[in-house]
């Protein structure tokens, strides 16, 4: 029975995510773990950073594996359409209705006043991944990554799916590290 519940969890997402993939994300995020509890805050991450070095839309890539995760290939293929179906939908109208009236103003302001709310929306989900990056890792290493990465991006112009990956490559091949409060209680 998750293949419903998975239908109308990315039908919702598909619904409410106006600003494209990447106001979507917290979305999913509310939908997958909070709300149904099929991924971990970990393995959300993971999917997140993941999906953000392949090629190709977000919006597409993440409910596809989730779903492929949940329910297989039929999963994959509900979460999909569920998302893009809405969209698609609501592109074909929003394109009309904004060809004919699109020198009315409150439609021209109702349009940019969604650019806030998807700004506060992403924020929320930045200030939810630095604290469990500062639970793992510590507030001076994520800082620390964060302002590297920002520089690298921004200021150099390096693809940000290059630096995903270098840090994957990093974490795969650097040992990793117990946490002082655990190697305590495993050595009592």
């Amino acid at each position: 029975m998750k293949l419903p519940a998975l239908f109308w969890a990315f039908f919702r997402v598909g619904i409410f995510g106006f600003g494209g993939g990447p106001s979507m994300i917290p979305l999913v995020h509310a939908e997958v773990v909070k709300r149904h509890e099929w991924l971990t805050d970990e393995e959300f991450a993971d999917i997140l950073a993941i999906g953000n070095t392949l090629p190709g839309p977000i919006a597409t890539k993440m409910p596809g594996y989730i779903g492929y995760r949940v329910g297989g290939i039929a999963g994959c293929i509900i979460a999909v359409l569920a998302v893009c179906g809405p969209m698609i939908v609501a592109m074909i109208a929003m394109l009309g209705v904004f060809s004919r009236y699109r020198d009315v103003a409150w439609i021209n302001g109702m349009s940019q006043a969604v650019i806030p709310v998807v700004m506060v929306m992403m924020g929320q989900l930045t200030w939810d991944f630095m604290e469990k990056s500062k639970a793992s890792l510590g507030w001076l290493v994520a800082i620390a990554i964060a302002l590297v990465a920002g520089g690298l991006i921004y200021w150099l112009g390096v693809h940000p799916g290059i630096i995903i990956g270098a840090i994957l490559v990093a974490a795969l091949v650097a040992p990793k590290r117990t946490p002082k409060a655990q190697t305590k209680r495993e050595s009592a």
